[in-house]
């Protein structure tokens, strides 16, 4: 097994302890460090997701793999940043109005900073003029991310994405949505452009919005 391979293998096992030592291992064998977060780190992430959608695994294994990526990037942060810019781009997400709950969205905004991309966290409770004006002023924002985990605020998830697909700046963003009574048929049926089952999906889905 290379070191790869093993950081790999340590963040879907969230061995939170190993990844730091694993990372420094390979960035002394001559790895690169656009490798390692590519094949090492986000693809594991793809790797625990698709455990999740098949139920191998559960939320609490998913946040250990986001600590265990996230203590990842804290060591790769200097090397990538000597690369290239670390940000990708930048996202907007928040719980929409009349639910308070925020254990998806924020592990989907961890794994997206994790990932490479800033995000702003307009936390729970949000109101559609509350995303509209986040929009506004964030214009280099081109991606808003959607969250509801209650099946009475599926309402509150339509209007939002109603209210900004009236929006002058719709052209430039993406809007994607995701909790636990969302599914695909109901994105599409709302005007979303995408839709994910969990947070290491959601980096993936990212990504191709963008074009990352």
């Amino acid at each position: 097994m290379t070191k790869i391979e093993e950081i790999a293998a340590a963040i879907e096992e969230g061995k939170v302890k190993l990844v730091m030592p694993l990372i420094q291992e390979a960035l002394h064998a001559g790895d690169s460090p656009n490798e390692i977060l590519n094949r090492g780190m986000i693809d594991a992430l793809g790797n625990v997701g698709e455990k999740y959608r098949r139920g191998e695994i559960f939320v609490p294994e998913m946040i250990l793999a986001a600590r265990a990526m996230k203590k990842g990037v804290e060591v790769l942060k200097p090397y990538l940043a000597s690369e290239h810019p670390m940000i990708l781009g930048k996202v907007i997400i928040g719980t929409v109005a009349g639910d308070l709950h925020d254990i998806g969205k924020n592990l989907v905004s961890m794994m997206l900073e994790n990932a490479g991309f800033e995000v702003v966290d307009l936390g729970i409770d949000v109101s559609t003029q509350k995303f509209i004006d986040a929009v506004k002023k964030h214009p280099d924002a081109s991606i808003v991310a959607l969250s509801a985990l209650l099946t009475t605020t599926l309402p509150a998830m339509r209007e939002t994405v109603h209210g900004l697909n009236g929006q002058a700046f719709r052209d430039r963003i993406q809007i994607i949505v995701g909790g636990t009574p969302v599914n695909e048929d109901f994105a599409k049926e709302i005007g979303a452009d995408g839709y994910s089952s969990n947070a290491a999906e959601a980096v993936v889905l990212v990504k191709r919005l963008i074009g990352a």
